[in-house]
């Protein structure tokens, strides 16, 4: 039976993220640039992007190395789909950092009502 989840969809994705990873023989700096190429030759929203910042950040990728993918398929895919790409990848990190910056100050909003100061 599923677990039950606020955000089911995301999950799913995540998970299927995942389980590529485990099953590729890429290692995962590469199977990460390879999904970006791809989800910029699908001019994939910015959500899209946001399934697959953690495992960039877990293969260490760097924003040069995402730069250098956008670089690399422009004279495939266009430049429509490259400035496309690079507005839905900063929304989507945006989106991210949002998300942390909101856990952070709930964790710390429950830390403080813990200690008796909230």
């Amino acid at each position: 039976m599923a677990t039950a989840s606020d955000a089911p969809v995301l999950d799913t994705i995540a998970a299927m993220t995942v389980d590529s990873l485990e099953r590729c023989g890429m290692d995962e700096e590469s199977l990460i640039l390879t999904r970006i190429a791809a989800l910029v030759a699908m001019d994939a929203p910015a959500l899209s992007y946001v399934a697959h910042i953690d495992p960039a950040i877990k293969a260490n990728l760097t924003v040069e190395k995402v730069q250098d993918v956008l670089v690399a398929v422009a004279p495939v895919v266009g430049t429509a789909r490259v400035m496309s790409a690079a507005g839905h990848i900063a929304e989507a990190l945006g989106f991210a950092i949002g998300l942390a910056e909101s856990e952070a100050v709930s964790i710390a909003e429950t830390e403080a009502r813990s200690r008796g100061k909230g």
